[in-house]
């Protein structure tokens, strides 16, 4: 690397090695300083006029300040002046300075004779506990026992309504509801699962349409569960069976009103069936016949 210099007959700041070198300083920081360094004695600048003069912004610069003023290159002091009134003083060093006010505090042992010094704790001694109090409730000396919760833990079907509505509201942030108000609200996600409905028909109630400000979800919640509870589906009727007829005489079930065809004494009549099945099988066979042959005869009824 080639460094090369110019000689300045004005305008121009002697500044030391070790202040442009300090590897503690940010690049920022000695940025800074070197600006502060160059401006003549009495010259008025702060942060956020630098901030609006430079490409950095107002938190680069406190920060660079901030920085100088840890590592001794920058100092604000406030003074009184002879009216009672306070103005502050900046102070810019190219060297590192402490302020004379403060002293770095260093190590050394407690002195026992002083009375301001901090007590040594005694390790040998035996601790002491605090003096049991009797209980409120028995009487007895021991510790109180905690009350116990006042808000049970839901079970059965509450505990299936809870988790159902906290599985349903998990999308939406703006519906975030505590145990309490689930609690409230599960007799009336009951109502939906007692008439066969789900969660998926409980999201399209609960979620859908939303306003953008929701001031309330439980109040929104309680009045979408109440005025969105769709009617109890119907029962599925169930065929009507014919009932069946008694014969008037024996009792025997038949399937019309009367009496059997034994009580009525047609028991013994021959049975015609065969031959009716028989008077039909020839009449669609001819009707078979006259489709095949293009025309239909006339077919008087047997």
């Amino acid at each position: 690397m080639q460094i090369h210099r110019s000689r300045h007959a004005r305008g121009f700041t002697v500044l030391p090695n070790t202040l442009l070198q300090d590897r503690r300083l940010s690049y920022t920081a000695r940025g800074v300083l070197v600006d502060l360094l160059s401006r003549p004695d009495g010259w008025s600048e702060d942060g956020r006029r630098m901030a609006a003069t430079s490409p950095q912004g107002r938190h680069t610069v406190a920060k660079a300040l901030r920085e100088l003023a840890a590592f001794g290159y920058y100092r604000v002091e406030r003074v009184r002046r002879a009216d009672g009134t306070f103005i502050s003083e900046v102070h810019v060093f190219d060297t590192p300075q402490v302020a004379p006010d403060v002293t770095r505090p260093g190590p050394g042992a407690a002195e026992s004779e002083d009375r301001g010094a901090h007590p040594v704790k005694d390790r040998g001694k035996e601790p002491t506990l605090p003096a049991r109090r009797p209980c409120a409730a028995t009487g007895e000396e021991g510790r109180e026992k905690p009350p116990a919760a006042t808000q049970p833990a839901p079970t059965g079907p509450v505990s299936e309504a809870v988790a159902m509505l906290f599985r349903v509201l998990r999308s939406e942030p703006r519906l975030r509801l505590g145990t309490a108000e689930a609690l409230a609200l599960a007799p009336l996600v009951r109502a939906w699962l007692e008439r066969g409905y789900g969660e998926r028909d409980l999201a399209g109630a609960l979620l859908d349409g939303l306003p953008e400000p929701v001031h309330s979800a439980t109040a929104l919640l309680r009045d979408r569960l109440t005025r969105k509870l769709p009617p109890a589906p119907e029962a599925a009727s169930s065929p009507v069976r014919p009932r069946p007829h008694e014969c008037g005489q024996c009792a025997r079930p038949i399937p019309h009103e009367g009496i059997c065809r034994a009580c009525a004494g047609l028991a013994h009549e021959p049975d015609d069936t065969a031959a009716r099945a028989s008077i039909a099988a020839r009449g669609r066979a001819r009707v078979r016949a006259a489709l095949n042959a293009g025309a239909v005869p006339a077919v008087s009824r047997a």
